[in-house]
C-alpha cells in the first residue's frame, strides 16, 4: 500500500468531479481526483437504457465544450458519459480510476485529512466529496417480499425485456417514472403509474425549450423552498422531448393511482389524492405560461403565440372514479418498479460535516467542518445546482474558496516580514 499527499483531493469523477477538477486545473491548484469505478460510470450502468439528458445538447453541457451533431437533440446517457471523460482529457485531468475512498478524518495537530483509499493512504489540506445527489436507492418498505412479484428501483431498471411477463406498477412520476411508465406501455405492457404531487413543465412554448424559459425568467436561480428542496419534476425528454401529460397517458390505456401508502394481504392502498395532484401539477403548468406570456409581450420579442398549449382535456375515469386499492395479483402485477429516489450516503466522510441525519452541513458547498467542500448537492446554491452546467459554476465558487483562503495563508504576517527584512 502507498501513502502519498496533494492539497487537494476530489472523491468522484462524475460531472461534479470532472467540473471541479477543471477550475483547480485552471487555477494552478495541485489535486488528485478518485473514481471507484470509470468517469461517469452512473451515467452508464445505472440509468435505463433508452435515457436521454433531460436538457437539449446546447444547454445540459460544459461551457468549454459542445457536444457533437443537433444541439437541440436530447443526448443518450452513452454520450453524456463519454462527452465527460472526453471533456476530461481535454485538460489532462488527474483521475484515478477503481479507486474507491473508505474514510475522511482529520489529521492531528497539523492541518488536512487522512484518507485511506482501497489502494493505499493520501494526506489532503482540501477534500471535495464530488460524489452528487444520486447515491442510494431508496425503496420504501411497503410491500413485503412475495413469490412472482419482483421489486426494483429505476437505478436497476434496463428495459421492458428484462421484466418478467405481467402487468407493471411503477411507483413515482418524476421524470424517471413518467419516461420509464411510458416505455413499459409502448412494449405493450399494462401500466398502473402512482402519481404524486409534482411540477409539471412544458416540455417547450413558443418555440422555445423548456430550459430557455428557466433561464429567461431567472428561475434557475431560484433558491430551495424549505421543506420542498427535491421537487418532483414531471418533464421527458424522451422520443425527441415532449410535454408530459398524465391525462393522454391515461387516455392511452395507462392506468393512473395517487400515492402508494401500505400494502397488506396482497392489496396495495393508496391515497386518495390523484385528482389534488393531477390538477395542481396542471396549475404549475399554466402558471410557467402565464409568465412566459408576460415576459414576450413585456420585451415585444416575435415568438409565435401557441394557445393551444392551454387545451386541458378531460379528466380520465381513473381521475374521477380513482383506484384506493388494489389487489395485485388479481390485477396481474407482477413487478414493482420504485422511482423513488435516492438518499445520500457521506459515511466515508468521518469529520464534524455532517448533522444529525447524515446530510451536509455547508454554505454554498463550504462545510462547517474548515476545509471539507460539497459539490452537486440539490439546491446546493440555486435550482440548477445539480445539472450538468449548474454543478460546473458551483465547481468554479468552491475552488475559487479554495484559492483565496491560500491566499490569506500564504500572508506571513508584519512580525514575519519585518524579521525577514532585517535579515
Amino acid at each position: 500500500m502507498t501513502h502519498e499527499s496533494t492539497e487537494v483531493l476530489v472523491v468522484g469523477a462524475g460531472q461534479a468531479g470532472v467540473a471541479m477538477s477543471e477550475h483547480l486545473t485552471r487555477l494552478g491548484i495541485p489535486h488528485l481526483v478518485l473514481e471507484r469505478d470509470r468517469i461517469a460510470e452512473r451515467w452508464r450502468t445505472a440509468r435505463w437504457d433508452s435515457l436521454v439528458a433531460n436538457g437539449p445538447a446546447w444547454h445540459d453541457r460544459f461551457p468549454g465544450m459542445e457536444f457533437a451533431g443537433d444541439p437541440d437533440a436530447f443526448v443518450g446517457k452513452d454520450a453524456v458519459a463519454d462527452y465527460f471523460a472526453d471533456y476530461a482529457r481535454k485538460f489532462d485531468a488527474p483521475i484515478r480510476c477503481g479507486v474507491e475512498v473508505r474514510s475522511v478524518r482529520r489529521l492531528t495537530g497539523t492541518a488536512g485529512f487522512h484518507v485511506e483509499t482501497s489502494q493505499g493512504s493520501i494526506d489532503a489540506k482540501y477534500v471535495v466529496a464530488a460524489t452528487g445527489a444520486f447515491q442510494v436507492p431508496v425503496i420504501p418498505p411497503l410491500v413485503p417480499e412475495t413469490p412472482g412479484l419482483m421489486q426494483l428501483h429505476s437505478n436497476a431498471y434496463r428495459n421492458p425485456d428484462q421484466l418478467p411477463p405481467g402487468a407493471v406498477l411503477v411507483v413515482g412520476a418524476g421524470s424517471s417514472g413518467t419516461q420509464i411508465a411510458e416505455e413499459l406501455m409502448q412494449a405493450g405492457r399494462k401500466v398502473y403509474l402512482s402519481v404524486g404531487p409534482h411540477g409539471r413543465p412544458p416540455r417547450a412554448y413558443r418555440g422555445r425549450d423548456f430550459v430557455w424559459w428557466l433561464g429567461v425568467l431567472n428561475k434557475w436561480e431560484a433558491d430551495a423552498t424549505p421543506g420542498a428542496e427535491h421537487i418532483t419534476i414531471a418533464v421527458s425528454g424522451a422520443n425527441g422531448g415532449h410535454t408530459v401529460d398524465f391525462r393522454k397517458l391515461a387516455a392511452r390505456g395507462m392506468t393512473l393511482v395517487g400515492r402508494a401508502t401500505e400494502c397488506k394481504d396482497g392489496c396495495m392502498s393508496f391515497a386518495p389524492d390523484l385528482a389534488t395532484n393531477i390538477r395542481e401539477g396542471d396549475a404549475n403548468y399554466l402558471a410557467i405560461l402565464d409568465e412566459a406570456d408576460a415576459w414576450v409581450e413585456r420585451n415585444g420579442l416575435p415568438l409565435p403565440p401557441e394557445p393551444e398549449a392551454r387545451v386541458i382535456g378531460p379528466d380520465p375515469d381513473c381521475m374521477t372514479d380513482p383506484i384506493l386499492s388494489l389487489d395485485l395479483a388479481k390485477a396481474g402485477i407482477t413487478t414493482i418498479l420504485w422511482a423513488t429516489g435516492y438518499r445520500q450516503d457521506f459515511g466515508w466522510l468521518q469529520v464534524d460535516a455532517l448533522d444529525d441525519q447524515g446530510k451536509p452541513r455547508h454554505q454554498r458547498g463550504v462545510a462547517v467542518e474548515p476545509g471539507i467542500y460539497f459539490l452537486g448537492l440539490p439546491f446546493q446554491s440555486r435550482r440548477g445546482s445539480s445539472f450538468i452546467w449548474g454543478v460546473w459554476h458551483d465547481a468554479k465558487f468552491i475552488a475559487d474558496h479554495i484559492a483565496r483562503l491560500n491566499g490569506y495563508l500564504a500572508y506571513r504576517g508584519p512580525a514575519q516580514s519585518i524579521d525577514a527584512a532585517a535579515e
